[in-house]
Protein backbone atom coordinates (compact mmCIF):
# COMPACT_ATOMS: atom_id res chain seq x y z
CA UNK A 1 0.00 0.00 0.00
CA UNK A 2 1.31 3.44 -0.92
CA UNK A 3 1.70 5.81 2.04
CA UNK A 4 1.37 9.53 1.38
CA UNK A 5 2.24 12.38 3.71
CA UNK A 6 -0.29 15.09 2.86
CA UNK A 7 1.50 18.35 3.58
CA UNK A 8 -1.35 20.12 5.35
CA UNK A 9 -3.21 20.38 8.64
CA UNK A 10 -6.39 21.49 6.88
CA UNK A 11 -9.00 18.87 7.77
CA UNK A 12 -11.28 19.84 4.87
CA UNK A 13 -8.48 19.40 2.33
CA UNK A 14 -7.41 16.08 3.85
CA UNK A 15 -11.00 14.86 3.70
CA UNK A 16 -11.27 15.72 0.01
CA UNK A 17 -8.02 13.97 -0.84
CA UNK A 18 -8.97 10.84 1.12
CA UNK A 19 -12.40 10.69 -0.52
CA UNK A 20 -11.05 11.13 -4.04
CA UNK A 21 -8.03 8.83 -3.87
CA UNK A 22 -9.84 6.18 -1.84
CA UNK A 23 -8.54 2.68 -1.16
CA UNK A 24 -5.01 1.71 -2.00
CA UNK A 25 -3.41 4.54 -0.06
CA UNK A 26 -2.47 5.12 3.55
CA UNK A 27 -2.57 8.76 4.58
CA UNK A 28 -0.55 10.77 7.06
CA UNK A 29 -0.77 14.51 7.60
CA UNK A 30 1.29 17.19 9.28
CA UNK A 31 -0.67 16.43 12.45
CA UNK A 32 1.38 13.22 12.58
CA UNK A 33 4.55 15.33 12.43
CA UNK A 34 3.94 18.18 14.91
CA UNK A 35 7.52 19.48 14.65
CA UNK A 36 7.58 19.68 10.87
CA UNK A 37 8.86 23.08 9.69
CA UNK A 38 6.47 25.70 8.40
CA UNK A 39 7.09 26.39 4.73
CA UNK A 40 6.69 29.95 3.48
CA UNK A 41 4.55 29.84 0.34
CA UNK A 42 6.09 32.76 -1.51
CA UNK A 43 6.32 31.35 -5.05
CA UNK A 44 4.58 33.14 -7.92
CA UNK A 45 2.63 30.08 -9.08
CA UNK A 46 0.56 27.29 -7.54
CA UNK A 47 3.00 24.71 -8.92
CA UNK A 48 5.91 26.62 -7.40
CA UNK A 49 4.36 26.70 -3.94
CA UNK A 50 3.35 23.03 -4.08
CA UNK A 51 6.85 22.04 -5.17
CA UNK A 52 8.48 24.11 -2.44
CA UNK A 53 6.35 22.50 0.28
CA UNK A 54 6.93 18.96 -0.98
CA UNK A 55 10.69 19.36 -1.40
CA UNK A 56 11.32 21.11 1.92
CA UNK A 57 9.30 18.53 3.85
CA UNK A 58 10.99 15.63 2.08
CA UNK A 59 14.40 17.15 2.90
CA UNK A 60 13.38 17.61 6.53
CA UNK A 61 12.41 13.95 6.73
CA UNK A 62 15.96 12.97 5.77
CA UNK A 63 17.39 14.72 8.82
CA UNK A 64 18.40 12.41 11.68
CA UNK A 65 16.42 14.44 14.24
CA UNK A 66 13.17 14.57 12.29
CA UNK A 67 10.17 12.71 13.65
CA UNK A 68 9.39 9.25 12.48
CA UNK A 69 5.79 9.06 13.62
CA UNK A 70 5.22 6.11 11.33
CA UNK A 71 4.54 3.20 13.65
CA UNK A 72 5.96 0.40 11.51
CA UNK A 73 4.95 1.81 8.14
CA UNK A 74 6.84 3.20 5.21
CA UNK A 75 6.35 6.70 3.91
CA UNK A 76 6.63 6.61 0.14
CA UNK A 77 5.76 10.12 -1.01
CA UNK A 78 5.19 13.65 0.21
CA UNK A 79 2.11 15.12 -1.45
CA UNK A 80 1.74 18.89 -1.34
CA UNK A 81 -0.81 21.01 -3.10
CA UNK A 82 -1.47 24.66 -3.64
CA UNK A 83 -4.74 25.90 -4.96
CA UNK A 84 -6.78 29.03 -5.21
CA UNK A 85 -9.26 31.17 -7.05
CA UNK A 86 -8.56 33.23 -10.17
CA UNK A 87 -11.08 35.95 -11.04
CA UNK A 88 -10.81 37.39 -14.55
CA UNK A 89 -12.22 40.81 -13.62
CA UNK A 90 -9.42 41.10 -11.02
CA UNK A 91 -6.67 40.10 -13.46
CA UNK A 92 -6.39 36.64 -11.89
CA UNK A 93 -6.50 37.71 -8.24
CA UNK A 94 -6.58 36.45 -5.56
CA UNK A 95 -4.55 33.66 -7.18
CA UNK A 96 -1.69 32.36 -5.02
CA UNK A 97 -2.81 34.78 -2.30
CA UNK A 98 -6.26 33.19 -2.01
CA UNK A 99 -5.85 31.99 1.59
CA UNK A 100 -4.65 35.38 2.85
CA UNK A 101 -6.49 37.65 0.43
CA UNK A 102 -7.95 39.88 3.16
CA UNK A 103 -4.62 40.17 5.00
CA UNK A 104 -1.96 40.36 2.30
CA UNK A 105 0.23 42.71 4.33
CA UNK A 106 0.37 40.28 7.26
CA UNK A 107 1.63 37.16 5.40
CA UNK A 108 -0.93 35.16 7.34
CA UNK A 109 -4.11 33.39 6.36
CA UNK A 110 -7.37 35.29 6.63
CA UNK A 111 -10.71 33.87 7.68
CA UNK A 112 -12.99 32.57 4.95
CA UNK A 113 -15.56 35.21 5.86
CA UNK A 114 -13.03 38.04 5.48
CA UNK A 115 -11.76 36.73 2.17
CA UNK A 116 -15.26 36.36 0.78
CA UNK A 117 -16.26 39.82 1.98
CA UNK A 118 -13.24 41.40 0.28
CA UNK A 119 -13.93 39.56 -2.96
CA UNK A 120 -17.56 40.66 -3.04
CA UNK A 121 -16.53 44.24 -2.29
CA UNK A 122 -14.04 44.33 -5.16
CA UNK A 123 -16.64 42.88 -7.55
CA UNK A 124 -19.57 45.02 -6.40
CA UNK A 125 -19.74 46.95 -9.69
CA UNK A 126 -18.98 43.98 -11.95
CA UNK A 127 -22.04 42.45 -13.67
CA UNK A 128 -22.68 38.74 -13.36
CA UNK A 129 -21.70 37.93 -16.94
CA UNK A 130 -18.23 39.37 -16.34
CA UNK A 131 -17.57 37.56 -13.06
CA UNK A 132 -15.94 34.56 -14.71
CA UNK A 133 -13.46 32.70 -12.55
CA UNK A 134 -11.81 29.37 -11.96
CA UNK A 135 -10.41 27.31 -9.15
CA UNK A 136 -6.94 26.03 -9.98
CA UNK A 137 -4.90 23.34 -8.22
CA UNK A 138 -1.34 22.05 -8.55
CA UNK A 139 -0.18 18.93 -6.71
CA UNK A 140 3.50 18.11 -6.27
CA UNK A 141 4.61 14.57 -5.50
CA UNK A 142 8.08 13.98 -4.06
CA UNK A 143 9.33 10.43 -3.49
CA UNK A 144 10.99 9.56 -0.22
CA UNK A 145 11.13 6.55 2.00
CA UNK A 146 11.07 6.51 5.80
CA UNK A 147 11.86 3.31 7.66
CA UNK A 148 11.34 3.32 11.43
CA UNK A 149 13.97 1.21 13.16
CA UNK A 150 14.90 0.76 16.77
CA UNK A 151 17.91 2.72 17.89
CA UNK A 152 20.98 0.54 18.41
CA UNK A 153 21.67 2.51 21.56
CA UNK A 154 20.46 0.71 24.71
CA UNK A 155 19.91 4.10 26.37
CA UNK A 156 17.06 4.89 24.04
CA UNK A 157 14.07 2.84 23.01
CA UNK A 158 12.78 5.55 20.70
CA UNK A 159 12.48 4.73 17.01
CA UNK A 160 15.07 6.24 14.71
CA UNK A 161 14.04 7.27 11.22
CA UNK A 162 16.12 6.64 8.14
CA UNK A 163 15.12 8.26 4.88
CA UNK A 164 16.47 7.57 1.45
CA UNK A 165 17.92 10.67 -0.16
CA UNK A 166 15.82 11.95 -3.00
CA UNK A 167 16.46 13.95 -6.12
CA UNK A 168 14.44 17.16 -6.27
CA UNK A 169 14.35 16.76 -10.04
CA UNK A 170 12.00 13.80 -9.59
CA UNK A 171 9.16 16.20 -8.82
CA UNK A 172 5.92 15.25 -10.53
CA UNK A 173 3.24 17.92 -10.94
CA UNK A 174 -0.47 17.24 -11.48
CA UNK A 175 -2.77 20.17 -12.30
CA UNK A 176 -6.51 20.70 -12.54
CA UNK A 177 -8.92 23.59 -13.03
CA UNK A 178 -12.65 24.13 -12.64
CA UNK A 179 -14.29 26.97 -14.58
CA UNK A 180 -17.23 28.94 -13.23
CA UNK A 181 -18.31 32.36 -12.00
CA UNK A 182 -18.59 34.37 -8.81
CA UNK A 183 -22.20 34.95 -7.81
CA UNK A 184 -23.57 38.16 -6.30
CA UNK A 185 -23.90 36.79 -2.76
CA UNK A 186 -22.82 33.77 -0.76
CA UNK A 187 -25.10 30.73 -0.57
CA UNK A 188 -24.82 27.32 1.05
CA UNK A 189 -23.31 26.08 4.30
CA UNK A 190 -21.05 23.33 2.95
CA UNK A 191 -17.48 23.40 1.71
CA UNK A 192 -14.90 25.96 2.75
CA UNK A 193 -12.98 28.91 1.41
CA UNK A 194 -14.67 30.59 -1.55
CA UNK A 195 -17.11 27.69 -2.10
CA UNK A 196 -20.22 29.73 -1.13
CA UNK A 197 -19.43 32.26 -3.89
CA UNK A 198 -18.30 29.97 -6.71
CA UNK A 199 -20.81 28.46 -9.15
CA UNK A 200 -19.19 25.93 -11.52
CA UNK A 201 -20.09 25.96 -15.21
CA UNK A 202 -23.23 23.95 -15.96
CA UNK A 203 -24.72 24.47 -12.49
CA UNK A 204 -26.86 27.08 -10.77
CA UNK A 205 -25.76 26.22 -7.23
CA UNK A 206 -22.53 27.10 -5.48
CA UNK A 207 -19.93 24.55 -4.44
CA UNK A 208 -21.20 25.07 -0.88
CA UNK A 209 -24.67 23.91 -1.97
CA UNK A 210 -23.76 21.07 -4.32
CA UNK A 211 -22.38 18.77 -1.63
CA UNK A 212 -19.13 16.85 -1.35
CA UNK A 213 -20.10 14.02 -3.70
CA UNK A 214 -20.68 16.40 -6.62
CA UNK A 215 -17.78 18.68 -5.77
CA UNK A 216 -15.35 15.76 -5.51
CA UNK A 217 -16.14 14.80 -9.10
CA UNK A 218 -15.67 18.17 -10.80
CA UNK A 219 -13.47 20.34 -8.59
CA UNK A 220 -9.99 21.54 -9.51
CA UNK A 221 -8.47 19.33 -6.82
CA UNK A 222 -10.52 16.33 -7.99
CA UNK A 223 -9.16 16.72 -11.54
CA UNK A 224 -5.56 16.99 -10.33
CA UNK A 225 -6.00 14.02 -8.00
CA UNK A 226 -7.56 11.96 -10.80
CA UNK A 227 -4.33 12.44 -12.78
CA UNK A 228 -2.29 11.46 -9.72
CA UNK A 229 -4.40 8.35 -9.17
CA UNK A 230 -3.99 7.38 -12.83
CA UNK A 231 -0.23 7.80 -12.45
CA UNK A 232 -0.16 5.25 -9.64
CA UNK A 233 -2.52 2.92 -11.50
CA UNK A 234 -0.30 2.83 -14.59
CA UNK A 235 3.06 2.70 -12.79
Amino acid sequence: MTTLLIATRNAHKVGEIRAILGAGFQFLTLKDFPNAPAVVEDAATFAGNATKKAVELARWLTLPNSECGMRNAELNFVLADDSGLEVDALNGAPGVHSARFAALDKMANSTDADNNAKLLHLLKDVPLEKRTARFRCAIALTPTEIRPEKSPSPESASPVCYANQFDAQTQIIFEGACEGRIQLAASGAGGFGYDPLFVPDGFTQSFAELGEDVKNKLSHRAKALAKLKEFFTTK
